[in-house]
């Protein structure tokens, strides 16, 4: 895949179509991850969040593709953008159409589907937190966006921010916390 990423950005265009369906399979468990820990009754499925993602990643001809998990932390970030443009125009409707709502604790599980006990957050409240955190600290901003949107692992993570696990461990910690005050104004629960 990192070979192709790298045929791709220099200009092979052969690449893309042997690269689709190696990305498009990953890329829908992202969607999905994301989709499955929303409210009821949003209109944005997985496939028509993957299709923009991918026009959008198309459209990054700048982007120097170190490996796969650059790629998926690249994605993450345009799939936050397209939830969070997404959610802003729900909220714009007349009627006020419902937030996207996302769970931090299943994220720092990795649990696809949300369970009852968590309150889902709600997606431009938790924007507006990670922008304030990226204020304070980028690195765990990036964290954050990396394991909770991209559904990165914390190898991959460490992988895509060129350090190690125990940095990723320690920053997606202290994340979250902060975050939890933020945007519930109390700490998370456990590890």
């Amino acid at each position: 895949m990192t070979q192709l990423l790298v045929a791709w950005r220099s200009g092979d265009v052969d690449a893309l179509p042997s690269l689709v369906p190696l990305v498009y399979r990953e890329l829908r468990q992202i969607a999905a991850r994301y989709l499955a820990r929303e409210r009821g009754g949003h209109l944005l499925q997985s496939t028509a969040l993957v299709h923009e993602a991918f026009v959008k990643l198309c459209d990054q001809t700048r982007v120097n593709w170190q490996n796969r998990a650059h790629f998926y932390g690249v994605a993450a970030q345009l799939m936050r953008r397209i939830l969070v443009d997404q959610a802003r125009h729900d909220k714009r409707q007349k009627r006020g159409g419902s937030a996207i709502a996302l769970s931090l604790t299943e994220a720092a599980s990795d649990v696809a589907a949300p369970s009852s006990d968590v309150h889902p957050v709600d997606a431009l409240a938790l924007d507006l937190a990670l922008t304030k955190l990226e204020a304070m600290d980028p690195t765990q901003a990036r964290v954050v966006e990396l394991r909770f949107f991209g559904g990165l692992s914390i190898e991959e993570t460490a992988s895509v921010l060129d350090v190690s696990s125990g940095t990723v461990k320690r920053e997606w910690a202290v994340a979250r916390a902060w975050l939890y005050r933020e945007l519930e104004g109390q700490p998370p629960a456990g590890p």
